[in-house]
């Protein structure tokens, strides 16, 4: 049965919502920067297409290195009015900031649904966290922020494409609710228009926020050691990381670098198949899209049969494809578990990278086919990929010390507890790790040497919310450890005056947390 659109669902309609809601942000051919309190229709857009269907929509209007200075310098002036609010106007203000969100809620989700593929589950899950958890650090602010003073300067955000709202928008409105103006830069790949509302719903109420939009290339210098600005909160690949941490060096600024790492399933001495089972398919929702997903699998050799007898059905009844397809226009959404990548050149590079690891001698396990998608008829299928397998990768493989950031595993068979470690900590560092194990003290033996930030015994680990701190060891992350009294933490300091350590993870030295890198209970 040939499938259609969604009633009322379409690019078209959901753009003009959002000049209907936020006509101040949105025009009728682009959208707006958010610049010293004022939308403005400076920078000029480029050209993009959303991953769902190739349609071409408004792209972000990109600013060069002066305007960002420009941008910069009304942030610093922003900050030194916020920074003498009081908190209870600061906790009212974010407040009322949430609620508006909350009543867009739906238009936020479905404009992630357009931007970056996510499944409308999905998306309005990254929403919901991302109010849900401000909601607890207002509730939270009088303990958090008793004897804290804001930063010296407005918190610069430079964020990934993959949750706008949960990690992005969530972290400006604490730093707000900490007392510091915020400046954002829109992530190039996908999720402008999302954080274009989002702002524009901030800024109604008050709130010292700054959005703008450009190439890293000539924004990266000015919003990372830019005049002014009092920390910088980063999240994306290590090489962009890299330039940021190198960028830093010499000026003592406060920040938070979250960068990638391959993080692994280890499977040792085990028999609870359909518990295994049960989180690999939950990991495979937006297609893998996100740092903390598990990409790689290592098994013991005489766990492998077994493994292979749970894994490979899950892989085949893995559903993707168009999110908004349905086999009638008021049907409701239907449940997927993940869209597209997010772009045609992701989607190209994860069909080569697939191949690569053939040619160099790895064994290609599972190769489902894009056909095998809901599709609209005749839609662009450009940005999808299937679910895919290569087991007993090569090292010369690209992907092998690194995350594809897409529906592509690996699957490394080891014999000896030495070798299982190995192929564990193969990125230099990682952010999560599991063990599936019924010999706890092997687990608990196996935790202490495994380079990752969070381990999960019989359990994945995830960013976490609220009080749950978060953070990385080795290559992927540099500087604050963030999370609940650490966030609140890097984003203030004492009133007092008095010097402090943070816990992270410096070039310096590495202080974790009593609490950090321990196995959660499976």
């Amino acid at each position: 049965m040939s499938l259609v659109l969604m009633e009322g669902t379409s690019w078209a309609e959901t753009y003009r919502r959002c000049i209907e809601v936020a006509p101040e942000a949105f025009d009728a051919d682009r959208i707006r920067n958010l610049i010293n309190g004022e939308w403005t229709r400076t920078g000029t857009p480029g050209g993009h297409r959303t991953p769902v269907d190739g349609t071409e929509i408004e792209g972000p209007p990109r600013i060069d290195h002066d305007q960002a200075e420009a941008a910069v310098h009304g942030a610093v002036r922003q900050h030194h009015e916020w920074a003498s609010v009081g908190l209870d106007e600061r906790k009212e203000k974010v407040a009322r900031a949430v609620a508006a969100m909350r009543e867009h809620r739906d238009l936020l989700a479905l404009l992630l649904v357009w931007e970056i593929g996510k499944p409308w589950r999905l998306a309005c899950a990254d929403v919901d966290r991302a109010l849900d958890g401000v909601d607890w650090y207002i509730a939270e602010a009088d303990r958090q922020l008793a004897g804290r003073k804001p930063l010296a300067g407005p918190v610069s955000n430079i964020a990934s494409w993959n949750y706008p709202m949960s990690v992005q928008v969530h972290a400006e409105l604490v730093q707000m609710l900490a007392g510091n103006a915020v400046i954002a830069k829109t992530p190039s790949q996908g999720g402008f228009h999302c954080l274009t509302l989002a702002h524009a719903l901030m800024a109604r109420e008050g709130l010292p926020v700054t959005l703008v939009s450009g190439q890293g290339s000539s924004l990266g210098d000015v919003l990372i050691r830019g005049d002014g600005i009092g920390c910088l909160a980063f999240v994306g690949g290590r090489a962009n990381g890299r330039k940021a941490a190198t960028t830093l060096a010499d000026t003592g600024r406060r920040h938070f670098l979250e960068q990638e790492g391959l993080n692994a399933w280890g499977i040792w001495g085990f028999t609870q198949w359909d518990l295994l089972g049960a989180h690999i398919k939950k990991g495979y929702e937006y297609g893998k899209q996100r740092c903390t997903a598990y990409p790689r699998f290592v098994v013991q050799r005489s766990m492998f049969a077994e493994f292979l007898q749970m894994y490979l059905p899950i892989v085949e009844s893995i559903k993707f494809g168009h999110p908004l397809a349905v086999e009638n226009p008021t049907d409701p959404f239907p449940e997927l578990d993940f869209g597209p990548v997010i772009s045609a050149d992701k989607a190209s590079e994860l069909h080569a990278m697939f191949d690569q690891g053939v040619r160099s001698g790895g064994i290609p396990l599972v190769h489902r086919q894009v056909h095998e998608g809901r599709f609209l008829d005749g839609q662009d299928t450009s940005a999808y990929v299937a679910p895919a397998s290569i087991l007993q990768p090569p090292t010369s493989w690209e992907l092998h010390h690194k995350e594809p950031f897409g529906p592509l595993d690996s699957i490394v068979v080891v014999d000896s507890e030495s070798e299982f470690i190995a192929a564990m900590n193969a990125s230099n560092g990682a952010l999560v790790s599991s063990i599936a194990t019924d010999d706890m003290s092997l687990a608990h033996r196996v935790a202490d040497e495994l380079q990752a930030f969070k381990i999960g015994i019989n359990a994945p680990r995830s960013r976490g919310d609220r009080d749950e701190i978060f953070g990385g060891k080795g290559a992927s992350w540099k500087g604050a450890f963030v999370g609940g009294d650490l966030l609140v933490q890097a984003i203030t300091e004492p009133a007092d005056g008095t010097a402090e350590t943070l816990f992270g993870n410096f070039p310096s030295y590495s202080l974790y947390p009593p609490t950090a890198g321990l196995p959660a209970a499976g």
